[in-house]
């Protein structure tokens, strides 16, 4: 208890730090066609990214070696029903090959902090990553589906509560497993405790997903694995 209570106390602060191989970008995501980008080896062609949100978007990516090759698509919405960010698959590649499959996700431009609309890229880095990092995991859940599994799945999260929990929990899972732990509790901490959300959407979000304890939880055994 003692190290939940010190996990949660230092991301109440947001002193948190990304680990110095974010910063390294050591995994190189290819280079695009715009010459304006041949600076950034980092980025792949198959990710397009909006200029606000491209380094907290890089840093999330870059612990998903597997997505380097999936073509994601960042796309600024002035309103997501009922939520922040979404990921999906593009409709039209679903008519092909699952491996051929695209995704898109939506990214609200502005965000209800404390009842104030601010720019989603003004909030704070560690959030972002942690959102965009959830997101990802969705993303990384979809590429193990089949397109009639895909139908399946949209059906089942529009229409089963459960459905949805498993989904977002599944992502959060995703998300821990692949070294973004912090972030996602930065994240959890910003909703619950600092954005001055409803009661309502707070109690929704603690329905939802995977709690702070569960998280650190998992954090502290995907460590223990790596030591064995």
């Amino acid at each position: 208890m003692g190290f939940v209570m010190n996990r949660i106390a230092i991301f109440k602060k947001y002193h948190i730090h990304a680990p110095s191989h974010f910063f390294m970008l050591k995994l190189q995501f290819g280079s695009i066609a715009d010459p304006n980008m041949s600076k950034e080896p980092h980025i792949s062609f198959h990710h397009n990214i909006p200029l606000e949100i491209r380094e907290v978007t890089l840093k999330a990516l870059s612990h998903y070696p597997k997505l380097k090759e999936v073509g994601i698509e960042f796309l600024f919405n002035e309103n997501i029903r009922k939520s922040v960010m979404q990921a999906q698959p593009k409709f039209t590649s679903m008519l092909g090959a699952k491996e051929n499959r695209t995704y898109v996700i939506k990214v609200s431009r502005n965000f209800s902090l404390k009842g104030k609309s601010t720019p989603i890229q003004d909030l704070p880095e560690a959030v972002l990553i942690g959102w965009i990092g959830h997101e990802l995991g969705h993303i990384m859940d979809y590429l193990n589906k089949s397109n009639l599994a895909m139908v399946y799945f949209g059906i089942g999260y529009l229409s089963s509560k459960r459905f949805v929990i498993s989904a977002e929990r599944d992502a959060d899972t995703y998300a821990v497993n692949h070294g973004l732990g912090d972030y996602i509790l930065a994240t959890k901490d910003f909703i619950l405790h600092q954005a001055g959300m409803s009661e309502k959407y707070i109690q929704k979000i603690k329905r939802l997903y995977l709690s702070p304890e569960v998280i650190m939880e998992l954090m502290e055994n995907k460590i223990s694995e790596e030591e064995i």
